[in-house]
Formats: C-alpha cells, sequence, structure tokens
C-alpha cells in the first residue's frame, strides 16, 4: 500500500484566528494566499502533513481530529495552552493514557500524545 497522509481539512468558523492559532503551534505558514473560505498550512521547513483549514457555517458536532506526537508532552501542552489552547473539560483518562486532550480556540479537540 502507498497511501500516505496528504492532509488534514479542518473546518473553523474564523479562517484568520485559525491560521495565526495552527500557524504557530505547528510551526507551520501558509502555502499560497488563503481563499476566501479556505487556507493551506504547510511546516515551515521540512516535510510535514498539509493542514487544510476551511471555513464552515455548520452548527453539527464536529467530526475531525488530529493527534500530535511529541517527545516532550508536557512543555508542548503549556506552550498550547500558551496560545490559546484549553484542557477538554470533563475528559475521563484511562490508566495508562499517553496523550493529552486540548481545545483549540474554536472548541476543536486535538490529543497531544507522548512518543515512546
Amino acid at each position: 500500500m502507498d497511501l500516505k497522509i496528504h492532509s488534514i481539512v479542518w473546518g473553523v468558523k474564523n479562517l484568520e484566528k485559525a491560521i495565526a492559532f495552527w500557524s504557530e503551534a505547528l510551526n507551520y505558514r501558509l502555502k499560497r494566499e488563503p481563499d476566501v473560505d479556505f487556507a493551506i498550512l504547510i511546516p515551515v521547513s521540512g516535510e510535514g502533513v498539509q493542514l487544510s483549514l476551511k471555513l464552515t457555517s455548520s452548527e453539527e458536532p464536529k467530526r475531525h481530529h488530529i493527534d500530535l506526537i511529541t517527545h516532550n508532552q508536557n512543555q508542548e501542552v503549556e506552550r498550547l495552552l500558551s496560545i490559546g489552547a484549553t484542557k477538554m473539560k470533563g475528559w475521563n483518562y484511562g490508566p495508562d493514557a499517553d496523550y493529552v486532550v486540548l481545545v483549540d480556540p474554536e472548541g476543536n479537540s486535538f490529543c497531544i500524545v507522548q512518543a515512546p
């Protein structure tokens, strides 16, 4: 099999705010000038999955999710909290949980996974 993740499409309510948050959170940059309702973010350097931000007016439950992996979970969680993320309230972690669930400024959840 030769399939790889090319892009994650993330539905957002405020495109400019999402661009600012995710660019800083992931050390990404705009691939090109954003459209009125769509932007593509790529790593500032090196390779990585692109993050596509799509403006949405849907009030349906969010059906997207990303896991971000790091060798320094505590430091990354604190950094993300300092730029606008919040901890997911009421999340029930199992005894062997290697992740922390955060929420971006628009209420989208994502996980920070501790690398082995």
